[in-house]
């Protein structure tokens, strides 16, 4: 008996963007990458079987790499991943039912990219940092250093949690000074939640095209002032995937 099949749905793009010939889709073996057309739009899909598991890292990062590559060439709407439909009737239906909003979000986005500035605190560098600004927190530090973890635990929650609320409280001094210093560059940005207790920065900056050599100088500025304090890193260009409702295109 045959595996019943779907197609997986990348993104929306402009009618004109045809996929390359070595764009490889999801599944394994991967998909050949089309384009469904309707009107002045289309829907970049992949044959998968509906039987197939979905969400293996190699899927994500062929998802991923995908958008970006199409990105870099043309406005892209990112679709949920994991999106299958059953045909490419269901595809136009799609592109039928959203011809407006998708038309639109895509003039939107015509020369602009994602770029995501991420950066951790250095561990020992904070710490420090924090004691030393904290008189509080240190003298309970220098009272907990050298005794038996059993005898001393609920000093250790104590300046676990004083600890925890002043990364807090730096993180979000961070992300603000992070914004203002990129605003200039970028036409939006979106403050995205911490990956790990040590985030100092995530924030996702929609970009100009003209734009993108001004910004990218001013992140290199601003992780060069906090560079023993902040490992920075800066991801793109990127698919807008901080920038289009993405979980609701095909719900």
């Amino acid at each position: 008996m045959a595996e019943e099949t779907g197609l997986f749905i990348y993104g929306i793009v402009p009618s004109d963007v045809e996929p390359t010939p070595d764009a490889e889709g999801v599944g394994s073996p991967a998909g050949e990458v089309v384009a469904i057309r309707y009107d002045d739009l289309a829907a970049l899909v992949s044959e998968v079987g509906l039987e197939e598991p979905m969400g293996r890292p190699a899927d994500l990062t062929a998802y991923e790499t995908l958008l970006d590559g199409t990105a870099a060439v043309a406005p892209v709407l990112p679709v949920r991943f994991g999106t299958v439909v059953t045909g490419p009737d269901a595809v136009e239906d799609l592109l039928a039912a959203h011809r407006d909003e998708f038309a639109a979000a895509l003039a939107e986005l015509e020369d602009r990219l994602q770029y995501t500035v991420h950066g951790r605190f250095d561990e020992r560098e904070m710490l420090t940092g924090f004691l030393a600004e904290n008189p509080d927190a240190a003298a309970l530090a220098q009272e907990v250093r050298g005794r038996p973890e059993a005898e001393s635990r609920e000093q250790r929650i104590r300046l676990g949690e004083m600890i925890s609320q002043g990364v807090e409280l730096r993180r979000e001094a961070e992300n603000a000074a992070l914004i203002d210093a990129l605003t200039p560059y970028a036409v939006a940005h979106v403050a995205r939640p911490p990956s790990s207790e040590l985030d100092a920065v995530n924030v996702a900056f929609l970009v100009a095209g003209d734009a993108e050599e001004d910004f990218i100088r001013a992140v290199e500025d601003f992780a060069e002032q906090r560079r023993e304090l902040i490992r920075m890193r800066l991801l793109g260009p990127l698919a807008a995937y901080d920038f289009v409702g993405a979980h609701q295109l095909a719900e």
